[in-house]
């Protein structure tokens, strides 16, 4: 009976038909906590009992000293008008072991860890992308990455100490104009050929573009497509996609061009091939491994994407978090701080809970991917979601910072983090792919506990495992409808909880929110089938509910294993109160849009109705925001211990650093302020801001000369906050050899005094 329901399916075209790419896609790495939720039950102790690293005291080390210095080197204002990074920066970078952050010790380079790699690469994101990018790139997929896990002993003893002292400046050649999320169809042609001498070569023909570091380097792993016409190596004719390794001034290869992306100052290029000749012996691993490129990528990015790309959006948004918190309590409008109104202060929360969030993920990520778990599904998350936050929150930095946000110029501090974010968004695979493809797609066909095997079962036509497979799919989706009718009604009480406290139900409504994507899972894969490929609105829905789901679990670990503090449960609050409404929003979106008989009209109807009646999730609540808002506008130690890692510039008279001067004195200044301001409610004093009442104040004993001394110091780096740059004509122009007109110059005026 069972090898008679196979065929059919079989034949029936039911289950999706993989190609060799997909198929070694779906072998790639490993499944994580992902599984637990395609199972509908996940085992909540057994992932609060997963790792969660902090780095070592080596680690540590490197970021509070060449981090930091190479940060206060940097003048990201001057590096972006000039589009230049200093020599001394560059140099500064080289020798102290920034290009070897991956590159075991043996091979001179510091063999940190993945948490390390990525909390480094959010620290450099304040020295801007062109710094970063530089550091980003030796340190993710490329030359030292595909070398050291796959290249011969005479590639990691050749390559690995050049690459790791800055001899070798890599880039990774894979993107071209035909191929860009879909990388498998890359058209880059190399023919093996035999020379004069007796050497198999390759002769290589490609045009690939946005390339970072290609302008600058001089060592390029190129993905291409080798042909073997005459059969010199015994096989097929198409040998596969093969990843080589040429070097800068080769025959026929062109290198050096530049791209402009969004104007943001980095290193990005093409790179064009005719006719180079590489021996094959230049293939990453020799030449056993021509052809095995696309599972080598494949394998390297099932956990590469939770490093640079996170780390960058990490990196940015906590940057935001601070410079916005900071903002809102400097700026006065009507007669208080922006950050206590609660237009700007809503703003200001959605940006603390979701940064909390951020990098709870990152680091929980990370940390598996250092205990030997290769997640290609939350990787893709991480991806998707992380970069997708960073541009959000950006908006909301920019919405309050308001006119000092869209002035560029050294003192704008968000500039660069808004311009930039839909870079992050469209690198190594554009979210709106990853959304469907990676997160849902590979997800489902690889982290539900029975899809993949039945697949295989009936392509291999093994009746005994699809038998096994198929029975357990039914049990476990009988369990899950009972399951999810009983936690329906207990609003998940009966999913239970590892801990007690106010975090207790975030977990029971987790474990029913698991249960009912397990069950709409198996549903549109059964009643959907192959065509659930094709329906990216519908399965992006469903990554969107795997994704929250995620995160949320993500952001519980970080509160466990901080030890639950209690001055961070308004930022866990409002992250996971966020979380439970956005995965309410995707299966309400699910439920709409089932397109299926019977099943899909019910979900549509009676479901969708009893899914608003008693939903998991309905958003952030009013009285949450100020007080998540106050754990960042509030000046003091708790502020440090969330900042630490943040590269924080000392006070001065620009940009980030003359804000959290004046965030400062105006916080030491608040105490004298209060005296001033009761004084006022008695009638001591006339109405007015407090810094305009100092004279009056003192004269009646109200505050003493030390207070008034600290608030007309907090009134001046008050004021020099508020101030944007501006720019002579010359300065604007600032195009070599040209002319101001007198029409553009204008007449000049006088220049009013700002008022105390």
């Amino acid at each position: 009976m069972f090898k008679s329901i196979m065929l059919n399916m079989k034949k029936a075209g039911m289950l999706p038909r993989l190609s060799d790419t997909e198929r070694e896609a779906l072998e790639a790495g490993t499944v994580w906590v992902e599984g637990e939720f395609f199972k509908g039950n996940p085992n909540f102790k057994a992932i609060m009992a997963e790792a969660y690293n902090s780095l070592t005291e080596e680690e540590q080390a490197f970021m509070d000293g060449p981090c930091e210095e190479v940060l206060r080197m940097a003048d990201t204002w001057e590096i972006t008008s000039s589009r230049q990074v200093p020599d001394e920066i560059f140099n500064y970078l080289k020798d102290n072991g920034f290009f070897a952050l991956l590159i075991p010790k043996q091979y001179g380079g510091m063999g940190f860890s993945v948490l390390a790699r990525s909390t480094i690469m959010a620290k450099l994101q304040a020295g801007g992308a062109a710094i970063a990018s530089i550091v980003v790139i030796p340190n993710s997929l490329g030359a030292a990455e595909l070398t050291e896990k796959y290249g011969t002993k005479e590639q990691k003893d050749h390559y690995l100490p050049r690459l790791a002292d800055g001899t070798y400046i890599p880039c990774f050649g894979l993107t071209e104009l035909t191929a860009g999320s879909d990388a498998a169809s890359i058209k880059a042609d190399g023919v093996v050929f035999k020379d004069d001498d007796g050497v198999l070569k390759a002769k290589l023909n490609f045009a690939k573009r946005y390339i970072t570091l290609a302008p600058i380097a001089n060592l390029i792993s190129l993905a291409v497509r080798l042909q073997d016409p005459d059969g010199l190596l015994g096989g097929d004719e198409d040998l596969g996609i093969t990843v080589m390794l040429l070097h800068k001034g080769m025959d026929g290869l062109s290198i050096g061009k530049r791209h402009d992306p969004m104007g943001v100052t980095f290193h990005n290029g093409p790179i064009y091939g005719e006719n180079v000749i590489v021996p094959l012996s230049n293939t990453i691993g020799g030449t056993d491994f021509i052809g095995k490129g696309w599972k080598m990528l494949m394998e390297t990015l099932a956990g590469g994407r939770a490093i640079s790309l996170p780390a960058s959006a990490v990196g940015g948004a906590r940057a935001i978090n601070s410079a916005t918190a900071a903002y809102s309590m400097v700026r006065e409008q009507f007669g208080m701080p922006i950050g206590h109104m609660e237009g700007p202060q809503a703003k200001v929360a959605h940006i603390a809970g979701i940064q909390y969030l951020m990098e709870a993920s990152r680091i929980f990520a990370c940390s598996a991917i250092d205990e030997g778990q290769e997640p290609p599904v939350v990787s893709a998350i991480l991806k998707q979601q992380l970069t997708e936050m960073m541009r959000e929150l950006s908006i909301c930095g920019m919405d309050v910072m308001a006119g000092a946000a869209i002035q560029r110029g050294p003192n704008n501090i968000i500039n660069e983090a808004y311009v930039g974010a839909p870079i992050n968004i469209t690198v190594e695979g554009a979210n709106i792919l990853t959304r469907t493809l990676i997160v849902y797609g590979q997800g489902a066909n690889r982290s539900h506990p029975y899809a993949r095997t039945l697949v295989e079962a009936v392509e291999a036509e093994d009746s005994t495992k699809f038998r096994k497979a198929l029975l357990g799919w039914v049990g476990n989706m009988f369990l899950n409808f009972g399951r999810g009718f009983v936690r329906y009604i207990t609003r998940g009480w009966t999913a239970g909880s590892p801990v007690s406290g106010p975090t207790a139900t975030y977990y029971r409504r987790l474990g029913w929110a698991s249960t009912r994507f397990a069950m709409l899972s198996d549903l549109a894969m059964i009643f959907m089938g192959a065509k659930l490929k094709a329906k990216g609105n519908f399965t992006g829905r469903l990554a969107d509910v795997l994704s929250w789901m995620f995160l949320a679990t993500a952001t519980l670990r970080r509160y466990e294993a901080e030890g639950r503090r209690e001055e961070d449960l308004p930022m866990v609050r409002y992250a996971l109160d966020h979380s439970m409404e956005q995965i309410q929003k995707g299966f309400e979106g699910v439920y709409s849009n089932f397109d299926a008989p019977i099943v899909g009209w019910w979900l549509k109807t009676v479901g969708s109705w009893a899914l608003r009646l008693n939903p998991i999730g309905t958003g952030v609540k009013d009285d949450n925001l100020a007080a998540t808002a106050a754990v960042y506008q509030t000046y003091g130690s708790n502020l440090d211990r969330l900042t630490e890692g943040l590269f924080q510039p000392d006070e001065s008279d620009r940009g980030m650093g003359r804000l959290l001067r004046a965030f400062r004195l105006l916080s030491e200044a608040r105490p004298a302020h209060a005296k001033i301001i009761k004084a006022i409610r008695a009638r001591t004093l006339p109405k007015g801001h407090p810094a305009d009442l100092v004279e009056a104040a003192l004269e009646h004993d109200v505050i003493t000369e030390t207070e008034a001394e600290l608030i007309r110091a907090a009134r001046e780096a008050q004021f020099a906050a508020y101030a944007v740059d501006e720019f002579t004509p010359e300065e604007y122009v600032r195009i070599g050899g040209s002319e101001v007109t007198e029409g553009f110059a204008g007449p000049e005026a006088p220049r009013p005094k700002l008022a105390a």
